[in-house]
C-alpha cells in the first residue's frame, strides 16, 4: 500500500492517545486536540487511498465537528461519549485488520522469485464484466507494467484468495441498472478495504449519484479510451509520495503563530514563522511557500499593505494569501481580499476548517502550478521546467561534489508510428514510456518530456556506469511492451545517450553531450545506450 503498517498504526495511536487524554481532562481545549487529531488521521486516510478505514475515520470526523456547532459542556454527555468511544475503538479493530493485511501482503512479496515492479501495490486486479473480449485489451496495457489483472463473470463469485485489498474494476455497461447499488454494495462489505472502480458508466446525474452512493471509489465514462484507464491504475498504485505542503505564517504575535504552527503539524504541513512583516519577502525566497497565512493587523504594517507589496513581484503573484483576522467588517474583509488576498478566516478560528481551507487553497495553487511547468500529454517536467530544474539538481551536486548523469531517450522510428498506426497510437507510445519511466526511476531523478517522442532525464548522484545499467534496462523492457492495434499488436525500441557531470560543467553543455552520444546509438543501429566516452 501507499503506506507501511508501522505508519498506519502511529497515526491512529496519535489519535487514541488524544482520545485518552479527553477522558482523562474534558476540557474544551482537549476536545479541539481531539478533533484536530481525528482531522488529521483522516486526512492521511484520503491521501493514502484507504478507502474502507476513510469511511469510519470521516464519519467519526463528521460526529465531532458537530459538537462544535452545539453548546455543549465538557465532558460531553455520556451517551455522546459512549458513541464517540466505540466508533474510535471500532476505528482501531479496523486499522489493525488493515494494518496485518499489508504487513501480509508485504511479505508475500518479499518472497516472490519475481517482483513485481517496485513502484506498484502488490494487490490483485479483477475485472468484473459480463465479455472477457471486451476488456483484452485493456488486460494487455495492464500486464506490460506489471499488473496481471484476472476476469470474473458478474454470476462469479470471486475466489476466496482474492485478498482483502483488491482493485476491483467492475464493467457496468451490461448490468441492470436496477442491480447496479446491490451489486456494489455486497462487493464493498466484502472487500471493505479494496478499490472499486466503476467502467462504462453514463454522464448523466442519477447513474453517477447511484454508482458512488453504493460505495464505488470512482467511476470512469462510458467510452474512457483504454489508455485513460491505464493512466488511472497506474496513478492508484504508483507510489506517489507528495512533497509535503509549504505555508508561511506572517503573525507579529509569538503565541498565536506558534499555535497555528501546531495546527498546521498535525496535519503534516511545514511552516515558516515570520514575526516581522518586513521580512517576509526574504522568507518567501528561501522558504518557497505553498501559500501565505498573513495577520491583518501588525505593528508598522498591515497585511492588506504586505500583500500589496508580495504582489509586486511576479514570482509570487499566484501564491495563495489567506488573512487572519478579529476583524468582522464585511466592506473591510471584501476590500483586504481585493488588494491581494484569497480567502479571510476570522479569529478565533476553528482548527480544522484553518486545516480545510489551507489545504484546498494549496491543492489548487498545485494543480494551476502543474498545468504551467508540466506536460499535458505525459504529466512529466515540460522542456523549459525540465531544463530549469536540471540547473537546480546541478547546482546542488556541484555543491556537494557529486555525480549527476543527463540521459536523452528518443523513441526509434517514431514517425513511422505515427504513419502507420496514427497520432492517437503515436501518443499511446509516448505515454507507454513515460510510465514506465516514473515507474523505475526515482523521486528524487529529472522526469522531462523534452519535445515530440525525446526525452530528457537526470539522475543525481549516478555516475555513468550506474546510469547506463539503468538505463539499460528500461530501454530492455520498453522493447518487450506489445502496442496493441486492432486485433494485433507491434513493438517499439528506445535509444539513449548519457553525458555526466563533472565531465560537463553546466545543464546545456550536458544536454549537448548526451544529445551527441544518442545521435551515436542511433547511427549504430538504434535501440540501444550510448555514454558519451563510447
Amino acid at each position: 500500500m501507499l503506506c507501511s503498517p508501522e505508519e498506519l498504526l502511529q497515526k491512529n495511536q496519535a489519535l487514541l492517545n488524544t482520545w485518552q487524554r479527553y477522558q482523562a481532562v474534558p476540557s474544551f481545549e482537549s476536545f479541539v486536540e481531539l478533533a484536530v487529531s481525528i482531522n488529521s488521521f483522516t486526512e492521511f486516510l484520503i491521501d493514502k487511498g484507504i478507502t474502507a478505514l476513510h469511511h469510519a475515520s470521516h464519519q467519526l470526523e463528521q460526529l465531532t465537528l458537530a459538537l462544535f456547532n452545539t453548546e455543549v459542556a465538557h465532558p460531553l454527555p455520556q451517551a455522546a461519549l459512549d458513541d464517540l468511544n466505540e466508533r474510535v475503538l471500532a476505528l482501531e479493530r479496523m486499522t489493525r485488520t488493515h494494518a496485518a493485511a499489508t504487513a501480509d501482503l508485504a511479505e508475500r512479496r518479499h518472497d516472490l522469485k519475481h517482483p513485481t515492479p517496485r513502484d506498484l501495490r502488490v494487490s490483485q486486479t479483477w475485472l468484473i464484466g459480463h465479455d472477457q473480449a471486451v476488456w483484452a485489451g485493456l488486460q494487455a496495457q495492464l500486464g506490460y507494467f506489471g499488473m496481471a489483472a484476472q476476469f470474473s463473470a458478474w454470476e462469479q463469485p470471486l475466489p476466496d484468495s482474492t485478498g482483502v485489498a483488491p482493485l476491483l474494476l467492475l464493467d457496468m455497461s451490461r448490468l441492470p441498472e436496477a442491480e447496479w447499488c446491490g451489486r456494489i454494495q455486497a462487493l464493498r462489505q466484502r472487500f471493505a478495504m479494496g478499490q472499486l472502480i466503476c467502467l462504462g458508466v453514463r454522464s448523466d446525474f442519477e447513474q453517477l449519484q447511484q454508482v458512488l452512493r453504493g460505495g464505488c471509489d470512482s467511476c470512469l465514462l462510458d467510452g474512457t479510451p483504454v489508455h485513460a484507464i491505464v493512466e488511472h491504475i497506474m496513478e492508484l498504485n504508483e507510489r506517489h509520495e507528495q512533497e509535503a505542503y509549504r505555508v508561511l505564517i506572517v503573525e507579529d504575535s509569538k503565541t498565536a503563530s506558534h499555535m497555528i504552527r501546531r495546527t498546521l503539524e498535525e496535519n503534516q504541513i511545514v511552516s515558516e514563522i515570520v514575526n516581522d512583516p518586513q521580512q517576509t519577502l526574504n522568507a518567501l525566497r528561501q522558504f518557497n511557500p505553498d501559500l501565505i497565512l498573513m495577520d491583518m493587523y501588525m505593528p508598522n504594517c498591515t497585511g492588506v499593505e504586505a500583500a500589496r507589496i508580495i504582489r509586486q513581484h511576479s514570482e509570487f503573484l499566484s501564491t495563495p494569501i489567506v488573512y487572519l483576522s478579529g476583524e468582522t467588517n464585511v466592506a473591510l474583509q471584501v476590500d483586504a481580499m481585493r488588494l491581494g488576498g484569497d480567502h479571510f478566516l476570522t479569529k478565533p478560528f476553528n482548527p480544522v476548517f484553518l486545516n480545510a481551507i489551507v489545504k484546498s487553497k494549496i491543492e489548487r495553487y498545485r494543480a494551476l502550478r502543474r498545468t504551467m511547468y508540466h506536460d499535458s500529454l505525459t504529466g512529466l517536467l515540460n522542456h523549459s521546467s525540465g531544463k530549469n530544474t536540471l540547473d537546480m539538481v546541478l547546482s546542488s551536486v556541484a555543491h556537494e561534489g557529486g555525480f549527476l548523469s543527463v540521459v536523452m531517450m528518443d523513441i526509434d522510428h517514431f514517425k513511422q508510428v505515427n504513419d502507420t498506426y496514427g497520432h492517437p497510437v503515436g501518443d499511446q507510445v509516448i505515454r507507454g514510456l513515460s510510465w514506465l519511466l516514473k515507474q523505475r526511476l526515482r523521486k528524487q531523478d529529472i522526469l522531462c518530456r523534452y519535445g515530440g517522442e525525446e526525452f530528457l532525464i537526470g539522475l543525481p548522484h549516478t555516475d555513468a556506469e550506474q546510469a547506463f545499467a539503468i538505463m539499460d534496462r528500461i530501454r530492455q523492457d520498453f522493447a518487450q511492451i506489445r502496442h496493441p492495434d486492432g486485433d494485433s499488436h507491434f513493438h517499439v525500441s528506445a535509444s539513449g545517450g548519457i553525458a555526466t557531470y563533472p565531465l560537463y560543467q553546466t545543464g546545456d553543455a550536458l544536454i549537448k553531450a548526451a544529445d551527441k552520444a544518442l545521435y551515436q546509438a542511433k547511427r549504430g543501429g538504434r535501440n540501444r545506450i550510448h555514454t558519451d566516452e563510447d
